[in-house]
Formats: C-alpha cells, structure tokens, sequence
C-alpha cells in the first residue's frame, strides 16, 4: 500500500524557537509511542530562517493520519504550543515516487 505522509510547516514566534523545538519533540515522543509509527517524526529548521520549520513523517494510510490528528494528544500538545507560533500549515500528501 502506498504511504500517506504528514508534512506540517510551523512558524515560530522570534524568540520562541527553542521553547518549540522542545514542545514538539515531547509531542512527536508521545505521539511515536502512541501511535507505533513505522518511523518518528523528523524535525527541520529552515536555514534561511530560524523560525520556520517542517516536520514530516510517514503513516500506513490516511485513516491513521485522522486519528493522529484527532487523538488527545495531538490536541493537547498543539493547543499547548499556540502561544509559540505564528502560524500552522498541516498537509496529508500521497507518496508518489520512493526510488528512482
């Protein structure tokens, strides 16, 4: 079956970057954990721009993805770093091509 990958940019207030990185990784834990991901999540930080950044991970289908996105957890760590960010944009993306 095809993966379904999550694909989030997250815009963090100035200032606020390292306050977020450990927000998100208490998240991605927990949520590893709780959902027994295939893989954990991955974290990047835009080098152009401190206070941007891109998480993504792979899920089997996009059933999996809803739950996720709909769990306690997710909620409540989200909910917990509002007061970090600026913005949030989540995507749900089919994999298309895995080797070449």
């Amino acid at each position: 079956m095809t993966d379904v990958w999550t694909h989030t940019v997250w815009t963090v207030k100035s200032g606020r970057e390292e306050d977020f990185v450990r927000a998100w990784r208490a998240m991605a834990r927990e949520i590893a954990s709780d959902m027994h991901m295939r893989r954990p999540p991955t974290l990047l930080r835009d080098h152009d721009h401190p206070n941007v950044f891109v998480s993504f991970a792979p899920w089997e289908d996009a059933d999996t993805v809803a739950r996720f996105r709909s769990s306690e957890i997710f909620r409540r760590h989200v909910s917990g770093m509002g007061e970090l960010l600026d913005d949030l944009v989540a995507q749900t993306l089919d994999q298309v091509v895995s080797d070449v």
